[in-house]
Protein backbone atom coordinates (compact mmCIF):
# COMPACT_ATOMS: atom_id res chain seq x y z
CA UNK A 1 0.00 0.00 0.00
CA UNK A 2 1.32 3.18 -1.04
CA UNK A 3 1.05 6.27 1.03
CA UNK A 4 1.90 9.45 -0.73
CA UNK A 5 -1.46 10.82 -1.23
CA UNK A 6 -4.15 11.73 1.63
CA UNK A 7 -5.93 8.49 1.35
CA UNK A 8 -4.22 5.22 0.45
CA UNK A 9 -3.88 4.00 -3.08
CA UNK A 10 -5.30 0.87 -4.53
CA UNK A 11 -3.06 -0.82 -6.89
CA UNK A 12 -4.06 -3.61 -9.35
CA UNK A 13 -1.88 -4.95 -12.20
CA UNK A 14 -2.47 -7.47 -14.85
CA UNK A 15 -0.27 -8.89 -17.44
CA UNK A 16 -0.41 -6.16 -19.90
CA UNK A 17 -0.13 -3.50 -17.46
CA UNK A 18 -0.67 -1.36 -14.11
CA UNK A 19 -3.17 0.53 -12.18
CA UNK A 20 -2.82 2.67 -9.41
CA UNK A 21 -6.32 4.66 -7.97
CA UNK A 22 -6.40 7.57 -6.54
CA UNK A 23 -9.49 9.70 -4.59
CA UNK A 24 -11.23 9.45 -7.94
CA UNK A 25 -8.87 9.09 -10.64
CA UNK A 26 -7.98 5.70 -12.13
CA UNK A 27 -4.06 5.75 -13.17
CA UNK A 28 -3.55 3.27 -16.06
CA UNK A 29 -0.26 2.23 -18.52
CA UNK A 30 -1.04 2.73 -21.93
CA UNK A 31 -1.12 -1.26 -22.04
CA UNK A 32 -3.71 -1.22 -19.38
CA UNK A 33 -5.82 1.47 -21.51
CA UNK A 34 -5.26 -0.79 -24.48
CA UNK A 35 -6.65 -3.55 -22.63
CA UNK A 36 -9.65 -2.42 -21.31
CA UNK A 37 -10.97 -0.09 -23.45
CA UNK A 38 -12.17 -1.31 -26.86
CA UNK A 39 -14.88 0.81 -29.59
CA UNK A 40 -15.48 3.42 -26.84
CA UNK A 41 -16.38 1.16 -23.87
CA UNK A 42 -14.83 -0.54 -21.37
CA UNK A 43 -14.74 -4.29 -21.50
CA UNK A 44 -12.92 -5.73 -18.71
CA UNK A 45 -15.11 -6.45 -15.53
CA UNK A 46 -12.91 -4.84 -13.94
CA UNK A 47 -12.69 -1.56 -15.16
CA UNK A 48 -16.39 -1.51 -15.61
CA UNK A 49 -17.04 -1.67 -12.15
CA UNK A 50 -14.17 1.08 -11.45
CA UNK A 51 -16.00 3.14 -14.50
CA UNK A 52 -19.41 2.56 -12.87
CA UNK A 53 -17.69 3.97 -9.09
CA UNK A 54 -17.28 7.11 -11.27
CA UNK A 55 -13.40 6.53 -11.83
CA UNK A 56 -11.75 8.33 -14.80
CA UNK A 57 -8.77 6.72 -15.91
CA UNK A 58 -5.52 8.28 -16.60
CA UNK A 59 -2.67 6.73 -18.75
CA UNK A 60 0.44 6.96 -17.07
CA UNK A 61 3.47 5.29 -17.79
CA UNK A 62 5.56 3.32 -14.87
CA UNK A 63 8.62 5.75 -14.72
CA UNK A 64 5.61 8.09 -13.61
CA UNK A 65 4.00 5.62 -11.18
CA UNK A 66 7.45 5.47 -9.55
CA UNK A 67 7.68 9.44 -9.65
CA UNK A 68 3.89 9.58 -7.40
CA UNK A 69 5.24 7.48 -4.78
CA UNK A 70 7.22 10.84 -3.98
CA UNK A 71 4.82 13.43 -5.22
CA UNK A 72 1.97 15.10 -2.81
CA UNK A 73 -0.39 15.22 -5.72
CA UNK A 74 -1.72 13.20 -8.97
CA UNK A 75 -1.06 17.13 -10.67
CA UNK A 76 2.65 15.71 -11.46
CA UNK A 77 1.02 13.08 -14.34
CA UNK A 78 2.26 13.64 -17.64
CA UNK A 79 -0.80 12.73 -19.99
CA UNK A 80 -4.11 14.16 -20.25
CA UNK A 81 -7.32 12.48 -19.59
CA UNK A 82 -8.31 9.18 -21.32
CA UNK A 83 -11.99 10.39 -21.77
CA UNK A 84 -14.70 7.94 -23.26
CA UNK A 85 -14.86 10.07 -26.74
CA UNK A 86 -11.03 9.17 -27.51
CA UNK A 87 -9.05 11.88 -26.26
CA UNK A 88 -5.69 10.61 -25.44
CA UNK A 89 -1.98 11.44 -24.24
CA UNK A 90 0.19 14.66 -25.51
CA UNK A 91 2.43 13.55 -28.92
CA UNK A 92 5.71 15.54 -29.11
CA UNK A 93 5.16 18.19 -32.02
CA UNK A 94 6.80 17.09 -35.59
CA UNK A 95 6.73 17.00 -39.42
CA UNK A 96 6.84 14.24 -41.42
CA UNK A 97 9.84 14.07 -43.65
CA UNK A 98 9.94 12.72 -47.54
CA UNK A 99 11.32 9.16 -46.62
CA UNK A 100 8.25 8.01 -44.38
CA UNK A 101 9.90 9.40 -41.04
CA UNK A 102 9.32 12.31 -38.72
CA UNK A 103 11.42 15.37 -37.44
CA UNK A 104 10.56 16.83 -34.42
CA UNK A 105 11.99 20.09 -33.45
CA UNK A 106 12.26 20.65 -29.63
CA UNK A 107 11.59 24.29 -28.17
CA UNK A 108 10.02 24.69 -25.55
CA UNK A 109 11.61 23.86 -21.54
CA UNK A 110 10.73 20.42 -20.64
CA UNK A 111 11.29 18.22 -17.20
CA UNK A 112 12.94 14.89 -18.07
CA UNK A 113 9.69 12.99 -16.76
CA UNK A 114 7.02 14.87 -18.80
CA UNK A 115 9.15 14.47 -21.58
CA UNK A 116 9.73 10.71 -21.41
CA UNK A 117 6.10 10.09 -21.28
CA UNK A 118 5.36 11.92 -24.20
CA UNK A 119 8.22 10.23 -25.96
CA UNK A 120 7.13 6.80 -25.16
CA UNK A 121 3.39 8.04 -26.15
CA UNK A 122 4.44 9.48 -29.24
CA UNK A 123 6.64 6.32 -30.69
CA UNK A 124 3.94 4.16 -30.12
CA UNK A 125 1.92 6.52 -31.86
CA UNK A 126 3.86 6.82 -35.19
CA UNK A 127 4.72 2.72 -34.87
CA UNK A 128 1.17 2.15 -35.52
CA UNK A 129 1.02 4.71 -38.51
CA UNK A 130 4.12 2.65 -39.77
CA UNK A 131 6.33 5.74 -39.99
CA UNK A 132 10.05 4.61 -40.02
CA UNK A 133 13.07 7.15 -38.89
CA UNK A 134 12.87 9.69 -36.04
CA UNK A 135 14.69 13.16 -35.72
CA UNK A 136 14.53 15.03 -32.62
CA UNK A 137 16.44 17.90 -33.26
CA UNK A 138 17.86 19.06 -29.41
CA UNK A 139 19.01 22.77 -28.90
CA UNK A 140 21.26 22.60 -26.85
CA UNK A 141 19.02 24.78 -23.76
CA UNK A 142 17.48 21.14 -23.65
CA UNK A 143 20.63 19.01 -22.88
CA UNK A 144 19.01 17.94 -19.88
CA UNK A 145 16.81 15.44 -22.27
CA UNK A 146 19.57 14.08 -23.96
CA UNK A 147 20.48 11.13 -21.96
CA UNK A 148 16.78 10.38 -21.50
CA UNK A 149 16.24 10.38 -25.59
CA UNK A 150 19.35 8.25 -25.38
CA UNK A 151 17.76 5.80 -22.85
CA UNK A 152 14.62 5.38 -24.92
CA UNK A 153 16.70 3.87 -27.70
CA UNK A 154 18.05 6.90 -29.96
CA UNK A 155 21.70 7.87 -30.76
CA UNK A 156 23.09 10.67 -31.78
CA UNK A 157 23.53 12.05 -35.77
CA UNK A 158 24.98 15.08 -35.75
CA UNK A 159 25.71 18.01 -33.99
CA UNK A 160 26.12 21.37 -34.51
CA UNK A 161 26.99 24.80 -32.38
CA UNK A 162 23.42 25.11 -30.83
CA UNK A 163 21.94 21.91 -31.33
CA UNK A 164 22.11 17.92 -31.35
CA UNK A 165 20.54 15.77 -33.71
CA UNK A 166 19.06 12.69 -32.78
CA UNK A 167 17.40 9.81 -34.39
CA UNK A 168 15.48 6.69 -33.75
CA UNK A 169 14.62 4.35 -36.32
CA UNK A 170 11.09 2.23 -35.38
CA UNK A 171 10.93 -1.20 -38.21
CA UNK A 172 12.84 -4.06 -36.68
CA UNK A 173 15.58 -4.13 -39.81
CA UNK A 174 18.80 -2.48 -40.74
CA UNK A 175 18.08 0.97 -40.83
CA UNK A 176 18.39 2.98 -44.36
CA UNK A 177 18.71 6.75 -42.83
CA UNK A 178 21.71 8.63 -44.38
CA UNK A 179 24.81 9.58 -42.51
CA UNK A 180 26.30 12.30 -41.51
CA UNK A 181 28.30 14.38 -43.43
CA UNK A 182 31.06 12.75 -44.59
CA UNK A 183 33.15 15.23 -46.35
CA UNK A 184 34.68 18.84 -45.95
CA UNK A 185 34.99 20.93 -48.78
CA UNK A 186 38.59 23.08 -49.16
CA UNK A 187 39.44 25.56 -52.27
CA UNK A 188 42.90 26.08 -53.44
CA UNK A 189 43.25 29.46 -55.87
CA UNK A 190 45.95 30.16 -58.77
CA UNK A 191 45.34 33.44 -58.86
CA UNK A 192 48.04 34.75 -62.15
CA UNK A 193 48.05 38.14 -63.55
CA UNK A 194 49.54 39.32 -67.33
CA UNK A 195 52.93 39.25 -66.18
CA UNK A 196 53.53 35.42 -65.18
CA UNK A 197 53.46 36.20 -61.51
CA UNK A 198 51.11 34.00 -58.96
CA UNK A 199 49.97 35.03 -55.86
CA UNK A 200 50.96 32.92 -53.14
CA UNK A 201 51.23 33.50 -49.51
CA UNK A 202 53.14 32.06 -45.88
CA UNK A 203 51.32 30.93 -43.30
CA UNK A 204 51.52 31.84 -39.12
CA UNK A 205 50.20 28.66 -38.33
CA UNK A 206 49.47 24.98 -39.38
CA UNK A 207 52.31 22.45 -40.76
CA UNK A 208 54.26 25.11 -43.37
CA UNK A 209 54.54 27.71 -40.16
CA UNK A 210 57.88 29.10 -39.92
CA UNK A 211 59.35 27.04 -43.25
CA UNK A 212 59.53 29.64 -45.44
CA UNK A 213 57.17 28.00 -47.86
CA UNK A 214 55.17 29.69 -50.32
CA UNK A 215 51.83 28.43 -50.84
CA UNK A 216 48.47 29.15 -52.62
CA UNK A 217 45.67 30.75 -50.95
CA UNK A 218 43.55 28.09 -49.24
CA UNK A 219 40.78 27.39 -46.93
CA UNK A 220 37.88 25.53 -46.16
CA UNK A 221 34.15 26.49 -47.82
CA UNK A 222 31.60 27.77 -45.68
CA UNK A 223 28.24 26.02 -45.19
CA UNK A 224 26.06 27.38 -47.77
CA UNK A 225 28.90 28.77 -50.11
CA UNK A 226 29.24 27.94 -53.13
CA UNK A 227 32.98 26.53 -54.34
CA UNK A 228 33.64 29.32 -56.71
CA UNK A 229 32.18 32.19 -54.10
CA UNK A 230 34.55 30.36 -51.25
CA UNK A 231 37.77 30.57 -53.46
CA UNK A 232 37.19 34.34 -54.03
CA UNK A 233 36.45 35.03 -49.99
CA UNK A 234 39.31 33.29 -49.14
CA UNK A 235 41.88 35.36 -51.65
CA UNK A 236 40.22 38.52 -50.52
CA UNK A 237 40.49 37.71 -46.73
CA UNK A 238 44.23 36.40 -46.61
CA UNK A 239 45.82 39.10 -49.13
CA UNK A 240 43.11 41.81 -49.51
CA UNK A 241 43.02 41.27 -53.74
CA UNK A 242 39.73 41.29 -55.54
CA UNK A 243 39.79 38.08 -57.96
CA UNK A 244 37.17 36.61 -60.59
CA UNK A 245 36.52 32.93 -60.35
CA UNK A 246 37.29 31.32 -63.99
CA UNK A 247 37.39 27.48 -63.08
CA UNK A 248 38.21 24.63 -61.14
CA UNK A 249 40.99 22.65 -62.55
CA UNK A 250 41.28 19.58 -60.85
CA UNK A 251 40.11 18.47 -56.82
CA UNK A 252 42.06 15.50 -55.13
CA UNK A 253 39.94 13.45 -52.61
CA UNK A 254 41.19 11.81 -49.61
CA UNK A 255 40.23 10.38 -46.47
CA UNK A 256 40.54 10.43 -42.37
CA UNK A 257 41.88 14.17 -42.78
CA UNK A 258 40.18 15.81 -40.00
CA UNK A 259 38.12 14.69 -37.17
CA UNK A 260 38.06 10.99 -39.34
CA UNK A 261 35.80 12.79 -41.94
CA UNK A 262 37.09 12.93 -45.67
CA UNK A 263 38.42 15.52 -47.77
CA UNK A 264 37.43 17.27 -51.29
CA UNK A 265 39.97 19.64 -52.15
CA UNK A 266 39.32 22.29 -55.58
CA UNK A 267 41.99 23.41 -57.10
CA UNK A 268 40.44 26.92 -58.67
CA UNK A 269 41.58 29.17 -61.62
CA UNK A 270 40.91 33.18 -60.95
CA UNK A 271 41.60 35.97 -62.54
CA UNK A 272 43.00 39.14 -60.23
CA UNK A 273 40.77 42.19 -60.71
CA UNK A 274 43.09 44.28 -57.95
CA UNK A 275 46.98 44.15 -57.44
CA UNK A 276 47.67 46.02 -54.16
CA UNK A 277 47.98 43.27 -51.34
CA UNK A 278 46.85 43.94 -47.55
CA UNK A 279 47.59 40.28 -45.84
CA UNK A 280 45.16 39.37 -43.59
CA UNK A 281 47.54 39.80 -40.09
CA UNK A 282 46.04 37.02 -38.03
CA UNK A 283 46.94 34.04 -40.09
CA UNK A 284 49.29 35.08 -43.05
CA UNK A 285 52.89 36.10 -42.32
CA UNK A 286 53.50 37.36 -46.02
CA UNK A 287 51.83 37.64 -49.42
CA UNK A 288 53.82 38.64 -52.31
CA UNK A 289 53.00 38.39 -56.55
CA UNK A 290 55.85 35.70 -56.96
CA UNK A 291 57.17 34.95 -60.74
CA UNK A 292 55.58 31.41 -61.73
CA UNK A 293 58.71 30.04 -62.35
CA UNK A 294 60.89 30.27 -58.90
CA UNK A 295 56.90 28.98 -57.07
CA UNK A 296 57.39 25.71 -59.80
CA UNK A 297 61.18 25.39 -58.61
CA UNK A 298 60.81 25.31 -54.56
CA UNK A 299 62.25 22.12 -53.49
CA UNK A 300 59.16 21.53 -51.29
CA UNK A 301 57.12 21.41 -54.51
CA UNK A 302 59.12 19.41 -56.34
CA UNK A 303 58.85 16.95 -53.78
CA UNK A 304 55.03 17.23 -53.54
CA UNK A 305 53.36 15.36 -55.78
CA UNK A 306 50.14 17.25 -55.63
CA UNK A 307 51.82 20.48 -55.81
CA UNK A 308 53.96 18.87 -58.84
CA UNK A 309 50.34 18.48 -60.59
CA UNK A 310 49.22 22.05 -59.69
CA UNK A 311 52.45 23.59 -61.21
CA UNK A 312 51.44 21.13 -64.35
CA UNK A 313 47.78 22.33 -64.38
CA UNK A 314 48.52 25.94 -64.10
CA UNK A 315 51.31 26.06 -66.24
CA UNK A 316 49.01 24.17 -69.20
CA UNK A 317 45.88 26.87 -68.01
CA UNK A 318 48.37 29.79 -68.77
CA UNK A 319 49.34 28.24 -72.34
CA UNK A 320 45.52 27.65 -73.11
CA UNK A 321 46.09 23.72 -73.72
CA UNK A 322 44.07 22.79 -70.60
CA UNK A 323 40.42 23.60 -69.89
CA UNK A 324 39.15 23.64 -66.43
CA UNK A 325 35.11 23.19 -65.34
CA UNK A 326 33.76 26.19 -65.19
CA UNK A 327 29.93 27.01 -63.12
CA UNK A 328 26.99 26.81 -65.04
CA UNK A 329 23.85 28.09 -62.73
CA UNK A 330 20.74 25.40 -63.04
CA UNK A 331 17.91 24.14 -61.71
CA UNK A 332 17.40 20.29 -61.35
CA UNK A 333 14.30 18.66 -61.29
CA UNK A 334 13.92 18.04 -57.48
CA UNK A 335 14.03 21.66 -56.69
CA UNK A 336 13.49 25.14 -57.65
CA UNK A 337 16.82 26.24 -56.10
CA UNK A 338 19.60 27.81 -58.03
CA UNK A 339 22.56 25.15 -58.12
CA UNK A 340 25.64 25.37 -60.03
CA UNK A 341 26.75 22.45 -63.09
CA UNK A 342 31.12 22.86 -63.18
CA UNK A 343 31.76 21.50 -66.91
CA UNK A 344 34.40 21.57 -69.37
CA UNK A 345 32.24 24.17 -71.76
CA UNK A 346 35.12 24.80 -74.15
CA UNK A 347 35.40 20.80 -74.99
CA UNK A 348 31.77 20.96 -75.15
CA UNK A 349 31.00 24.02 -77.35
CA UNK A 350 34.05 25.37 -78.75
CA UNK A 351 34.06 28.53 -76.99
Amino acid sequence: MLRSFSRPLMLCSSARGLCVASRRSLFCSPPTIRAVRRKGRFESPRSRFLASKGFKIRAVSLLDIRNMSASPSPSSVVAPILTEDGEGMKFLSGVDDRYGGVIVEMKAPMDSVTFVSSLRASLSNWRQQGKRGIWIKMPIGLVNLVQPAVEEGFWFHHAEADYLMLVFWIPDTHHTLPVNATHRVGVGACVMNDNGEVLVVQEKSGILRGTGIWKFPTGVVDEGEDIHAGAVREVKEETGVDTEFVEVLAFRQSHKAFFEKSDLFFVCSLRPLSFDIQKQESEIEAAQWMPFKDFAAQPFVEKHELLKYMVMICSAKKEGTYAGFSPLRIKSGFSEKDSFFFLNNRDLTGQ
